[in-house]
């Protein structure tokens, strides 16, 4: 079994700043990638940022110099650091790894449960 938490959501004013962590545990032999994806209400799930195992990221346009992502391989955790937030940042944001639990199985995804983060005008 393989579990992903996330926590450090909450309530921001505009402008504020957040950070979001997510660890994965349970039976887990490798990570190749983690990242975040945000829904808001009404829309469709979608793609914020990625970290691989070698440390290279990726972000969406819409937080491209404003959120930041990072892991700790030996902790299999990933943090999102959220600065000059927006209304427009508001939305459930959900951690996924793709990941291998042995050393002949292939990669899948997991994603955490969700944490809220609502920024207010």
């Amino acid at each position: 079994q393989v579990q992903l938490v996330e926590s450090g959501g909450g309530l921001v004013q505009a402008g504020g700043s957040l950070r979001l962590s997510c660890a994965a545990s349970g039976s887990i032999f490798s990570i190749s990638s983690m990242g975040w994806y945000r829904q808001a209400p009404g829309k469709e799930r979608e793609y914020v940022a990625v970290i691989t195992s070698a440390g290279i990221t990726n972000y969406a346009d819409s937080v491209k110099g404003r959120f930041t992502i990072t892991r700790d391989n030996a902790k299999n955790t990933v943090n999102l650091r959220m600065d000059s937030l927006k209304p427009e940042d508001t939305a459930v944001y959900y951690c996924k790894a793709v990941l291998a639990y042995s050393s002949t199985s292939a990669n899948y995804n997991y994603w955490g449960q969700g944490t809220q983060v609502t920024v207010s005008s």
